[in-house]
Parts: structure tokens; sequence; C-alpha cells
């Protein structure tokens, strides 16, 4: 493509191609398709988008075809690849100015250029990087700046690639540049620090957005060049957190000024993260910086959330990470980790650790420090701190709980007795403080007799009526929460929920009932139970806020979990009440998705009982797994789990239950990938564990079933995968007698042998890899199965009679259990008639679908048919077609001694 004629015909066809006209537009985009592997087009590309006189559109489009086309066409081995001859022409137009005064443009150039570079850089184009380092020293601000954008996109690509021979010659580059990169770091910064106090603001502005760059552009050389950082990095974020007092807020230079503190804690961050040994030296001046910007009066007025969010990071990343711990065995430590170590254990000194403790401790009273929460905030209860701030306290005091388990004790200890309501400030200080006790429940085991606590403390609090004190009340909820399952006597929970019971009229404290504990027990909350049901159900009608009705259905969902079957005399008003409260929220997905969750335990708890909900529940499910009604969006995933425990619950089959499964054909096209996840279930066949229904069930995976029996034939080697397709064939072979017939024929033809010949492999197979079959229901599935084979004239049945024989009585000695008074001998797996099984009083009742499979189970060949009488009727028959002078010669091919034990186990019935 010739450059100057080919110029105004892809002009043009970039102008249609900015059209909103699709008549316009389309045939434009076909035509540039057709030019993307025309020699000289690139070219033409780069000629447009260099011309600062055309459309910012056009120009914007060319640029990005020029970068779509280096994914496409710039490889060598790429079809349709540029050619080498162009390709250097283009690098070299690339780099010739940098001077694009549209940001966005500007900012795909430099990304279009990182792309050549991760392919070129530095092989083909070694002369990248030196132009870039000196461009980014020219005093025009504009070139200045593009040329720093592409610098910082080239070197963030180039950090990006993985491979061994890229990362070293990323790291030979870092090492040659870096010195530059953190002059060129400290220089901007300077100058913005020089002209914030000229009162220009632009200047500083522009100057700010070359700091940022060059720090992006140093934090990928630290990190990934893995080179140490420089000392005068430590110090720069000191003046940059005070330069901060010289914008007011929402100003664009505060913005920016509070990215690159950010953007260099990141780099401290990152470092420590990827290289914690060399990060070592650093733990000092990191620590120091850290703590006294957030723990002490230094940083008050300048440090914001985001810089204390990332401050304490640091100091948890510093303390949790394992290079700095010696070894249990300290003669096995390794030098830096002992380095690191006496680093921290010198930093954090006793008084240090009970400031820090005291701060995060009482993290309410400078709650306006830490979180810049409002007053009004405040007041609307909101839910726990950050939790960064909750993880920087646990580990803080999981690893100098030593120093800071009698800080907190002492506290605990002078906030006893009811706290002074017209006094906030000690309100939130016993309400901090009764919030770290719960968090460090497990560290504080053996320090904190809770009982005594709870009795002679936590009842009186629990007592005071005062609505100040509704933050208290509702901690000490919480705290009993936290406390229950870790050191909580079982014979004070019923006081407790004697307590809970006048409380309940408060939402706020009904959300936090704590039923929901491993060391629940279900006996001692029955005394109760119709109580506080009775005033959730309460609440959960007075109520407005969806937020606090769907708090309230948790709490109702988890009681009804809890206590099972046990809810059923006392679930009347709430599914009466239900129904109302579905259609009062169709505007409010959430809520339904609260009510499905309640509805779920609901139907668990009633059992076949649920069906008398089917007018409300059934309708409820219909929509919920609807997809092409908008709300499934939110419903789905719990409708098709309330689905599940509605069939698993019903005692039988309805119509209305049966006229929901026609949303299933639309569900199951929702599976984006359906025909390759079919074949790769065939191909992970060896991974089915149960059987396969033998009657509908072998015309339904008739395609799956060749590789079963070619697994057996073949010798499958793995024992599991055998014994699950021996456990298939012998159902089919049993119940479905002809469909294995015609099987075995299909793959004689494919074997090119005989049925016959294939069936006697198998048997063989069969009778060689028995001892893969450990379930004793499916070794006697085996020897029902092959002994179904009988009577037969078939010689190579006959021919295998010995095999079968051996496995029938190997099958005889699983099942069968003798009598020891009559000497007689019973198959102990079958089943006679269904026994509704006796339960304890922690046994959950079995479901509708626990009691189906039972019934199936009676319906089951291995439950319902003697082994023992089967074997006998089918070798009478066998005698009976062979006569007894042939039927004793089949017989004598069959090993003495299980002649004697199959006698044994026939002659006792």
């Amino acid at each position: 493509m010739d450059i100057q004629s080919a110029s105004s015909v892809v002009l043009q066809a970039l102008t249609q191609a900015t059209s909103q006209d699709t008549a316009v537009l389309k045939p434009a985009e076909e035509q540039l398709r057709q030019w993307e592997t025309q020699p000289g087009f690139y070219s033409v590309l780069l000629s447009i988008f260099n011309n600062h006189l055309l459309d910012v559109n056009v120009r914007w489009l060319a640029v990005l075809y020029f970068k779509n086309g280096i994914d496409r066409y710039w490889r060598r081995v790429a079809p349709h690849a540029l050619s080498e001859e162009e390709k250097s022409s283009l690098r070299a137009g690339l780099i010739t100015n940098f001077n694009e005064p549209v940001n966005q443009i500007a900012t795909q150039i430099a990304v279009l250029i990182a792309k050549v570079a991760r392919l070129d850089c530095p092989r083909q184009w070694p002369e990248l990087i030196p132009i870039l380092l000196e461009s980014v020293k020219v005093q025009d601000s504009l070139q200045q700046h593009r040329a720093l954008l592409t610098f910082y996109h080239v070197t963030k690509t180039l950090a990006s690639k993985r491979l061994a021979t890229d990362r070293r010659l990323f790291q030979d580059l870092a090492s040659s540049i870096y010195s530059f990169a953190c002059s060129l770091w400290n220089h901007h910064t300077d100058t913005f620090l020089q002209q914030i106090y000229t009162g220009d603001q632009q200047a500083s502005l522009s100057s700010l957005e070359r700091t940022l760059l060059s720090l992006k552009v140093l934090r990928k050389l630290t990190v990934h060049g893995f080179v140490e950082l420089q000392n005068n990095m430590e110090v720069m974020p000191f003046h940059l957190l005070f330069a901060g007092r010289q914008f007011g807020p929402g100003s664009l230079c505060r913005e920016k000024l509070e990215k690159t503190i950010i953007l260099f804690t990141k780099v401290l961050l990152d470092f420590l993260e990827y290289h914690p040994c060399p990060f070592i030296p650093l733990i000092q001046c990191s620590l120091e910086f850290a703590v006294s910007y957030v723990f002490t009066e230094a940083g008050e007025g300048v440090v914001f959330e985001r810089f204390i969010v990332q401050c304490m990071n640091l100091i948890k990343m510093i303390v949790k990470n394992d290079a700095y711990k010696p070894a249990k065995n300290i003669e096995d430590s390794k030098p830096e980790s002992l380095e690191a170590h006496k680093i921290k254990t010198a930093f954090f000194t006793h008084q240090t650790l009970t400031e820090i403790g005291r701060r995060l401790t009482l993290i309410y009273p400078n709650i306006d420090k830490y979180f810049l929460l409002t007053e009004e905030e405040l007041t609307m209860w909101e839910e726990d701190p950050e939790s960064f701030g909750k993880l920087l306290f646990l580990d803080i005091f999981h690893n100098y709980s030593q120093t800071l388990t009698p800080v907190l004790l002492e506290m605990v200890q002078n906030l006893q007795g009811p706290s002074n309501v017209e006094d906030p400030v000690q309100m939130l200080m016993k309400d901090a403080v009764y919030n770290a006790v719960g968090l460090a429940a497990y560290e504080l085991f053996d320090n904190v007799d809770f009982d005594q606590w709870f009795k002679n403390q936590l009842l009186g609090e629990l007592q005071v009526s005062h609505n100040r004190y509704k933050l208290i009340r509702r901690r000490v909820i919480w705290l009993i929460g936290q406390w229950i399952s870790v050191k909580f006597k079982p014979e004070l929970r019923p006081l407790l929920y004697e307590v809970i019971l006048s409380l309940m009229q408060d939402p706020d404290l009904v959300v936090t009932l704590p039923v929901d504990d491993f060391e629940f027990r279900t006996e001692q909350f029955l005394p109760y139970l119709e109580s506080i049901f009775g005033l959730l159900f309460q609440l959960l009608q007075q109520v407005n806020e969806c937020d606090t009705k769907m708090q309230v259905l948790h709490v109702i969902s988890c009681v009804i979990e809890r206590v099972s079957i046990q809810i059923r005399p006392y679930v009347g008003c709430l599914v009466q009440y239900l129904p109302v409260l579905w259609k009062q929220s169709e505007e409010h997905n959430m809520l339904r998705c609260a009510i499905l969750t309640t509805l779920i335990h609901l139907v668990q708890g009633l059992g076949a009982e649920s069906k008398n909900l089917y007018p409300f529940l059934l309708p409820v499910i219909q929509l919920s797994t609807d997809v092409s009604q908008p709300p499934h969006v939110y419903l789905l995933e719990d409708g098709l789990e309330l689905w599940l425990v509605t069939l698993e619950n019903s005692p039988a089959i309805t119509p209305e239950l049966l006229r929901i499964f026609q949303n299933m054909s639309a569900l199951l096209e929702m599976i984006n990938y359906a025909e390759a996840l079919c074949r790769s279930f065939y191909e992970l066949l060896r991974d089915i564990t149960t059987e396969v229904s033998p009657v509908l069930g072998s015309h339904m995976f008739q395609p799956l079933l060749p590789a079963v029996l070619r697994g057996i034939v073949e010798g499958e080697r793995y024992p599991v995968v055998m014994s699950t397709y021996l456990g298939v064939t012998g159902r089919i072979l049993l119940q479905n007698s002809g469909f294995f017939t015609s099987l075995l024929t299909q793959m004689a033809v494919e074997y090119n042998q005989e049925a016959d010949q294939l069936l006697g492999s198998m048997i063989e197979m069969w009778v060689d890899r028995m001892d893969n079959i450990t379930q004793p229901e499916r070794r006697k599935l085996s020897a029902l199965a092959l002994t179904s084979l009988l009577p037969s004239d078939n010689s190579v049945i006959q021919d295998k009679f010995c095999g079968i024989i051996n496995i029938c009585v190997e099958a005889l000695h699983d099942v069968m259990t003798e009598d020891p008074e009559t000497a007689t001998f019973k198959d102990c797996m079958l089943m006679s008639h269904f026994e509704e099984p006796k339960l304890t009083d922690d046994e959950e009742p079995p479901t509708e679908q626990d009691k189906r499979r039972k019934l199936l189970a009676l319906e089951d060949p291995v439950h319902s048919v003697s082994l023992q009488q089967f074997v006998y009727e089918k070798l009478k028959a066998q005698q009976m077609l062979m006569g007894d002078q042939g039927f004793q010669a089949l017989m004598e091919t069959v090993d003495t001694e299980v002649v004697r034990q199959l006698q044994e186990f026939i002659h006792s019935m």
C-alpha cells in the first residue's frame, strides 16, 4: 500500500467508521478489516494519528486499529505478519516526537509503544530506552510528560514478562536506569514542593503529575527489578504529607497528592511482599514512619483514611511475616530472620505496644480521626470498625499477647459497673474495650473467667434499660456471642435466654441472638422457644426497614435450623405472614432472598407437612427459577435450593410440582458449555461412584456404556474405576439382559469378534478383578449378575462356570451370617419392609427423600433376593438342562474346597 496514495482513502474510511449511521459505518469497518493485512496499512495509520490537525475521533480510531494490529500481526510467526522493514520504519516513527496534545490519545500511543516494546525490546529496539531517558529530560513540559507517560507504560509492560530470560533482561535494565529513575522522582518531587509555596496551582499540579508517573516507574523497577531501595526514598512522604496542608479538600492537587502518597506506601508494601529479606534494612524506618503517623500526635491534621489503612497494613505485614520470625529451634534460624526479629523486638517495646494496644482498643473514641465518621453515622449504630483495624489488632495481640493482655485486662477492670449515660466518651470507651475482648476471645481464654464476668458484670449491663445504653447492651450481646463457643458454661445459657427475652423488643439486640454456635443445645432452648419465636415474629411485623426485616428473618432461620421439627407447633403465624411479606417485598429482591432462605429452613423443619405450604411455596419457586423473569438474577440460587428441599420433603409428586419442571429446560440452556461438559463427563466416567438405574438408565446412558464394557475387556488399571464399571455392567446384566445382549453384539463388531467370545473375555476379567470390588453390596451384585447367565448351554459360559461359582462363594461369605441357635445362614442384606429408624435427640428425622430411597432399596435385587436361594435355583436349573451326569462333569471343574463351602451354604437353607 503506497502511503501517499492510500492515505486519503484510509482517512475517508476511518472518518466513515466514526459515523453514527450504520449504513455508513458497517461498510467502512469491513473495508478497514480487509486492509489490516495489506503492507503499508500501519504506516498510513501512523501518519494519520500523528497528524494533530485531523479530527480527534478519526485519530483515536487510527490508534486503536494500529494497537489491535500489533496483537495480530507484529509477531514474526503470525499469519500475514508485518515485514521486518515496515516494523523498523514504524518503530522509528513511534518515537520521533512526544508532543501529542490529547491526553486520551497520548495514553493510547504510550500503551501501543509498550506493546511493541514487549515483543521487540531490547533486541530489535535497543534505542527505545535511551531515547525515552533523553526525552524525559527536555524542558518542554508537554514533551516531558508524554515521554514520562510512555516510559511508565514501557516499564510496566516489560516488568510483567515472566520468562526467566525476560526477567533477567528487565533486572539488567533496572540496574542500569534505577539511579536515574530515583533522581527523576526526587527532581519532580522537589519541583512540586517548591511550586506549592508560590501559589501556582496549575504548575504544582503539572509537577505532581510527573512525580506520580516517575514513582510508578520506580515501583516497577523496585519490585520486579530486584534492586535495593535507595535511602533517600525513605523520607519523601513526610514532606508530601505536610504539603497536603496547602490544598483545600476536594482540590485536584490534594487528590493527586494523596494518590502519590498512597502509591509510595504501595512501593513499600510490594517490596516487602516480594522481597522480604532485602526489605530488612527498611523495617526500622518503616515501623517508625507508620507508627508515628498512626499512633502518635505526629499525624494529626495531615494523615487521611487511605494512608492510615496502608500504614496499618505495613505494620501488619511486618508483624506477621514468617521470614521475620526465628525457627522454633533458634539454631535452625536463618541469619536474616534473626536480624529482622531483633529489629522488631527492639522496636516493639512495652511502652510502644501499650500505646498501640490502647489506641487500637479505643478505636471508637478516635473514630473521627481514624475513620472520618460523622456524628449522624455514630448515632445510626454503624457496624464494627473497618476490617483492617480489627485484623491489625488481632495480629499484634496474637504476636505480643504477653505484653498486651495485662493492658487490656486493666482497661476492663477500670470499666467495672454501669457507665454514665451522660458521658458519651465513657460509653464509647466501654464499647471499644468490650469489642477488643470479643475479638481476642481465643487469646484471652486462660486469662478471663468469663462465666464470673458474665454473672457479676455483663448481666447487669444487659438490665440497664436507658435508651442511650443501647450501645452497651448491643455490644454485650455481641461479646457473649464471641465467647459462647470459647468459654461459657452450658448451665448459664438458660439465664442468658431469660435476659434476652426481656430485650427482644429491640431489633438491634435480636440480630445478635446467640443461637448459631457449636455448643448450642436444643433441649436448653426449648423452654424459651415459644416465647422467643413469638417475639421474633412480632418484631418481624413491626419493623419497617428492609434491612431490619432481613436481619430478623436471618435470626428466625437460625432458630428454625437449630430446633428442626420442634418448631412445628409455633410456625402457624409465620406461615400465614410470609405470603403477605412476599407480596409487599416485590420491589426488594434482597428481602425476597431472605424470605427464600427462611422458607428453606421452614420446609426442612416441617418435613412432609410442608405440602400445606404449596399454594404459596410452589409459585414462589416457579418465579424464582424462571429465567425469563427479571428477579431470577437475585432469586435463582436460593430458589433452586428451595426447589430441591421441597422435592426432598414432598410425600408424593403432584401435578403442581411437576409443572415447575417447565423451568428446567431454560435453566440447562444457561450452561454455556453444555456440549463440552457432556464430553467432559464422558471422559470422566471413571469417577462415577453410584450405580446407574438399569431398566431406564441403560437406554438413557447408552452412548456411555460401550466405554464401560471396553474398560472391562481391556482391564481398566484403576481399581476404583474397574469396580464402578463392573457395578454398572452387573446392574444391566441382572435387570435388563436383553439390552446387555444387544450392547454386547454392538461391541463384538467393534472388536471383530463373536459376541460369545467377547462375553468370555468379560467374565474372565470379572473373575480376575473381583478383588477390586470392596463394597459387599457390589460384590453380591456381581454374584447375582454372573449367576443370572445360568442356566445356559452356551459353551463359553460353561467354560467360565468355575469362575462364576468362585465369585458366588466369595459373595456368600460376604453377605451370609450364621444363626448360632439354628445353625442356619441368612442373607444379611435382605430388607423385608420399611422401618422408621429410632432416633436419638441429636439425630435428624429422615426426609421424604430418605424414605423414598429406602423404598427403592426394597426393590433392589441386592436387598430383595436371597443370594443363597438364587444360586441354588440357578444351579438346579442348570442341572435339569444338562442332566445329572453333564452337571456333575461341570461341577468337577470347580475346586473341591469351593464346592464344599458352596454345599455348606446351600444345605443350611
